[in-house]
């Protein structure tokens, strides 16, 4: 008996692995929040799957998204970054990384962690949604509105509030998957 699975990712295997093992897991550890912000911030304007393709690729190229290196990165580094061909080579989004490893250091300093940050905006509870079709989910919500407004205000970029919410739903902050999904209870 084959599962069912959310639509977006019926038929191809290294997006039904995603959804499968991650997507919507929710994850409390800083070191994988971070990665999840940064590959969402590079997906602004592009397929999901373009950046998962390529996801082991900025997991070279960044270090293996230690923010705490990505903080200290300096020209040459940023310059070696644009010649990479094999992430996505957007030099408003690279920057933004490098401030945001930045931003979320002070996040970390000033709520002990990231995670706390964060999942502080839901209770540290994820919120169930009840969509039967993928295509229901917003793209955004009010509370990535206010994600998104605190997120700049503490000097993140990149991080609007359609990129928030798909952060969220990454990480399990909210759970989007279709009712009939067989991940659907699980996470």
């Amino acid at each position: 008996m084959t599962k069912h699975r959310c639509g977006w990712c019926v038929g191809d295997p290294l997006y039904e692995a995603y959804h499968d093992e991650e997507w919507g897991v929710p994850v409390y550890d800083d070191d994988t929040l971070f990665e999840f912000l940064i590959l969402e911030t590079f997906q602004a304007g592009l397929s999901w799957i373009t950046v998962l393709r390529k996801r082991e690729n900025f997991r070279k190229a960044f270090d293996n998204f230690d923010y705490k290196i990505i903080a200290t990165y300096d020209d040459d580094k940023y310059e070696k970054l644009l010649q990479d061909s094999g992430i996505i080579r957007n030099k408003l989004k690279l920057k933004a990384t490098i401030s945001n490893a930045q931003a979320f250091i002070k996040i970390q300093e000033e709520f002990g962690s990231f995670s706390k940050y964060i999942w502080g905006f839901v209770d540290e509870k994820p919120i169930k949604n009840k969509f039967k079709n993928y295509k229901d989910a917003p793209a955004n919500t009010p509370l990535s509105d206010t994600i998104s407004k605190d997120l700049k205000k503490r000097g993140f970029k990149f991080v609007g509030t359609t990129v928030v919410y798909a952060h969220m739903q990454a990480t399990g902050m909210v759970n989007d998957h279709e009712t009939l999904c067989f991940r659907y209870n699980e996470v």
